[in-house]
């Protein structure tokens, strides 16, 4: 286990330097800088402005000094928020972000897991038919289309919540619901195909010749087993979670990471684009490597060792 977690951990931080080496050579590429505006700034201030955040420094240079910052934990000062460190703007937003990402994993895999383990155990009857027509339609519809629509039925026209912000716990309902939409889609079919193949399963054949109960046999044996691949999903999920908020933050209005970071690429301040992408890549290869590590907790069939995963 211990070889495994090394490992694990060696690729993660294998993977941050392809992240942040292929963020700064993209945003090199882009035409023009940070400093381009619509109202044309003097040659002499520009220069300055250059050599002040080591722009006129050959690419190699800035690009040592760059990673040399990141390995002490500084991501550098933002280009166009004065005086103020990409650090304290993530820390400062961040919040937001984190708590509405916390409330629609947890309403995804609660409602997804719910709607799939009811399909499943009512197979092919009105339930099971309900439940996958639900699951279709939060697939097919972005969720900036859902976010839009609750918003106008919800907040403009029942009035039931506020359109913008976050200042009560019911202004989280309509962004939840818009960012939790697919991923409960997707959990609810997963679940749903996994426990129907747990189902037909010989082993919960011999649990029912033993005179368990339906009750007993699905807690102890179809919903540990049919929940796996759910486990294993978490790691994208919360990449779809954290995406998707960029989106979500915008039309609702929320102060969160996602509103500027789309606000920083629209501004060209590279060293907030590139902490940003740091921070959210550090974030989903987190939650990727504990993935991993619960996968094979929860399945005793898995064998870890020499940093891959073996069935037993």
């Amino acid at each position: 286990m211990t070889r495994y977690i090394l490992v694990k951990l060696f690729y993660l931080v294998v993977s941050l330097w392809i992240l942040a080496s292929v963020t700064f050579l993209l945003m090199k590429a882009i035409p023009g800088d940070p400093f381009m505006s619509e109202r044309a700034v003097p040659p002499e201030i520009k220069a300055r402005l250059m050599a002040q955040y080591g722009l006129d420094k050959p690419l190699y240079e800035q690009y040592f000094i760059y990673l040399n910052k990141l390995v002490h934990g500084d991501l550098g000062i933002s280009m166009k928020m004065q005086d103020r460190e990409v650090v304290q703007a993530i820390r400062d937003s961040f919040p937001y972000s984190l708590r509405l990402g916390i409330v629609a994993i947890i309403v995804s895999v609660a409602v997804g897991v719910s709607l799939g383990m009811l399909a499943a155990l009512r197979h092919r009857k009105l339930l099971d038919t309900s439940s996958m027509v639900l699951a279709v339609i939060g697939v097919s519809v972005p969720s900036f289309v859902l976010a839009s629509f609750f918003q106008y039925l919800f907040g403009v026209k029942l009035k039931w919540f506020a359109v913008v912000g976050l200042n009560a716990p019911l202004d989280y309902v309509l962004p939840t619901i818009a960012l939790s939409a697919l991923p409960i889609a997707f959990i609810a079919r997963l679940t749903r195909s996994n426990m129907l193949e747990v189902l037909h399963s010989d082993y919960i054949k011999t649990a029912k010749s033993k005179g368990l109960t339906a009750g007993v046999i699905v807690r102890r044996h179809v919903l540990r087993n049919g929940i796996l691949p759910v486990v294993t999903y978490l790691g994208p999920l919360t990449a779809n979670v954290v995406t998707g908020s960029f989106i979500i933050e915008q039309i609702f209005g929320i102060g969160g990471l996602g509103k500027v970071f789309v606000i920083s690429i629209s501004n060209r301040d590279y060293s907030l684009i590139m902490g940003i992408t740091i921070f959210y890549g550090l974030i989903l290869m987190s939650a990727r490597f504990l993935t991993d590590l619960a996968y094979g907790f929860i399945d005793p069939r898995i064998k870890l060792g020499n940093g891959k995963e073996k069935a037993a």
